[in-house]
């Protein structure tokens, strides 16, 4: 992120575990879509939610389709403390490609807004792909880091999708099974 002579607000795209655990202040919390990627449980966790002999796996934002999310807005005076927050949060292995993308507010006032976003990095050893669904299965159950159990965050994200009306069927399939 480039700093100006002008400050302006700051969004940020939520779609994993910012919707239900931002810990940052913001002005504003509105439905939202990113095109152009979609949530999916891709990336091997070796801190927040597992370790590099067991790893956990968590979401990521992935190429291709759409993904329905939550946007915040970060008040200008606080963008630079958030954004130290978030790489500190989002980019402790550099998994994530950290990149503004255009933003669709689904709610009135309907709008279209930059936003921050963590897209997952292809080349990076975390990537896991698109795995079996018994295999993510597994992963969840064996992952537990920093941040605390897989099987938490899972779950968490389940019941926050639930709340905004969101419909993901893996994610909804893995909690069944947890």
């Amino acid at each position: 992120m480039s700093s100006s002579a002008e400050a302006v607000d700051l969004w940020v795209f939520g779609y994993g575990s910012l919707m239900w655990r931002p810990a940052f202040d913001f002005l504003e919390r509105r439905p939202a879509r990113l095109n152009g990627a979609h949530r999916a449980l891709c990336v091997f966790s070796h801190h927040h939610r597992g370790s590099p002999e067991r790893p956990g796996l968590v979401l990521g934002l992935d190429r291709g389709g759409s993904c329905r999310g939550i946007a915040f807005r970060i008040a200008a005076a606080k963008v630079e403390p958030t954004l130290a927050y978030l790489r500190e949060r989002e980019q402790i292995t550099q998994v994530y490609r950290e990149t503004m993308r255009p933003v669709d507010l689904i709610d009135a006032p309907y709008g279209r807004v930059r936003a921050l976003t963590y897209l997952v990095d292809h080349s990076h050893a975390q990537y896991a792909g698109e795995l079996p669904f018994e295999t993510q299965l597994h992963l969840v159950r064996q992952g537990h880091g920093r941040s605390g159990a897989n099987r938490d965050y899972l779950l968490e994200t389940v019941k926050e999708l639930e709340a905004l009306g969101i419909r993901d069927k893996t994610l909804e399939w893995l909690a069944t099974r947890l």
